[in-house]
């Protein structure tokens, strides 16, 4: 074989292995509940760009509080950051001891 086309043919493999790679990306990686929790708390706040935070908290927290906490606060329509006023009602809210589990 040519090294010219030799070349080539590793290029093309490279190039099925990356696009294998972000397939995978896209795909889903939850192996515990907390993670599913996390990922649940950053969809009903609307704010996927801190999923690992919310992952972090589930694993840290009662997951059921979290998610009352979440539901309640997507319900109100006059706060702007849901994500920032989560955190501030989780940990100042008063009425929830932090790891609560």
């Amino acid at each position: 074989m040519p090294e010219k086309d030799r070349i080539s043919g590793i290029n093309d493999k490279g190039k099925d292995y990356l696009s294998s790679l972000k397939q995978r990306g896209k795909e889903s990686h939850v192996y515990k509940k907390y993670q599913m929790t996390g990922l649940m708390l950053a969809e009903i706040l609307g704010d996927n760009a801190h999923k690992a935070l919310y992952i972090k908290l589930a694993k840290e927290h009662n997951e059921e509080r979290l998610i009352r906490l979440a539901r309640d606060i997507a319900e109100k329509r006059n706060v702007k950051n849901k994500g920032a006023y989560f955190m501030r009602m989780l940990f100042d809210g008063g009425n929830y001891s932090s790891h609560n589990k």
